[in-house]
């Protein structure tokens, strides 16, 4: 199965959960609570991800310059060509296999075989510390599983480190002058487009997540 393929299947599994439980408890759908299933469903993936970019780190350094020389002998972004790579059933979950996201990222930001740099180690730390408040927000944001107040504090404090570190990012990677040695094409898509799903969505939930705060109730979600 081809990576890419793979990685929206996923999505698409967690993200339909989500809607066919709110479904199932409240008999109606919401185009919010839409919106940040599928948010959440991605970003569960990604910590996965990054959970890997942390246990293959010193394998992501070696392969970045495989990917590098196909680079200089096709012609082609890596990433288009690791998406479209087939994984072996056997090898669905393997570490090593997901590396590969970091290893032809790399290739744009070589931030990510750097353990020293901020974006290599802002990965990790939401691979690793966001997995369950965002379970804990696609529950209730699905079947109102907590008070509203409660689910509004987590939000605030999950949405407002995503706006945070995300923007960081960005201005990092400027510092850092990594947008001299890549096209426009490539910094509006692999660096650009990205990061700003992780700015303008949790901006979007900072206002739903106040809201739940101030009337103490689902009903921004639509119950």
């Amino acid at each position: 199965m081809p990576v890419g393929l793979l990685a929206a299947l996923v999505i698409a599994f967690l993200t339909l959960f989500g809607v066919g439980t709110r479904y199932y408890v409240n008999g109606d759908l919401n185009a919010i609570h839409c919106l940040f299933s599928l948010f959440f469903s991605t970003n569960l993936l990604i910590c996965y991800w990054e959970a890997c970019l942390f246990v293959r780190r010193d394998y992501i350094e070696k392969r970045v310059e495989h990917w590098r020389e196909r680079r200089r002998e096709t012609g082609r972004i890596p990433a288009g060509e690791f998406l479209a790579t087939r994984v072996p059933l056997g090898r669905l979950l393997s570490p090593t296999v997901w590396a590969d996201v970091w290893a032809t990222y790399s290739t744009v930001d070589p931030a990510y075989t750097d353990r020293r740099t901020f974006g290599f180690n802002a990965d990790i730390a939401n691979g690793f510390a966001t997995p369950l408040p965002t379970l804990v927000l696609y529950a209730a944001y699905s079947a109102g599983v907590l008070p509203a107040v409660v689910v509004g504090i987590v939000g605030v404090g999950l949405f407002w480190q995503w706006v945070y570190v995300s923007s960081l990012y960005w201005v990092s990677f400027f510092v850092a002058g990594e947008h001299r040695g890549i096209s426009r094409g490539e910094f509006y898509t692999y660096v650009g487009a990205t990061n700003a799903v992780w700015v303008l969505c949790p901006m979007f939930g900072l206002y739903v997540s106040i809201r739940l705060i101030l009337d103490g109730n689902y009903g921004i979600l639509g119950f």
